[in-house]
């Protein structure tokens, strides 16, 4: 299997869809019209080099707190696609930049990821978010279809 068709196969699929429109939809002044997909997706990439450049302490801005947001939100549709049920994603950060995301389906809690320096949010590639993605999406589905009858509240 060569590159080329690694990074086919991760721009087509659904969760890097799912975030380039969301990255897209919060874009109310058309900046976007016209980027690449890579270009939309760049700010969620930061290498070790990056993050160790940027303060342990620091407040999140509203650029930072809208990609957390995205990532999340991103992770909710997918699950409401998979599982045919209303997922809802809540998140809560502090202005120093902790908090919590979870994302419910009824009245069940199926992803409960505690944030910390969310002023540092990134990952090293986008091959990485979607792995860290998959990873959460395949714990939540396992936890609707243990709990069916709660998801469906």
């Amino acid at each position: 299997m060569t590159t080329a068709t690694v990074d086919e196969g991760l721009w087509s699929s659904d969760y890097v869809k799912e975030m380039v429109k969301q990255m897209r939809s919060l874009d109310s002044y058309g900046t976007y019209d016209g980027w690449p997909n890579e270009r939309v997706l760049a700010p969620f990439v930061l290498t070790k080099e990056e993050r160790r450049a940027i303060p342990v302490i620091g407040d999140p801005d509203e650029v930072i707190l809208a990609r957390v947001k995205t990532f999340y939100n991103a992770l909710a549709v997918l699950i409401e696609k998979e599982s045919g049920l209303m997922a809802t994603c809540l998140i809560n950060i502090t202005h120093e930049g902790f908090g919590r995301a979870l994302i419910t389906v009824g009245k069940l809690v199926v992803v409960n990821r505690t944030l910390r320096d969310v002023h540092r949010f990134g990952f090293e590639s986008i091959s990485k978010m979607k792995d860290e993605a998959d990873k959460l999406l395949s714990v939540a589905l396992s936890i609707v279809g243990s709990y069916p009858e709660v998801a469906g509240l």
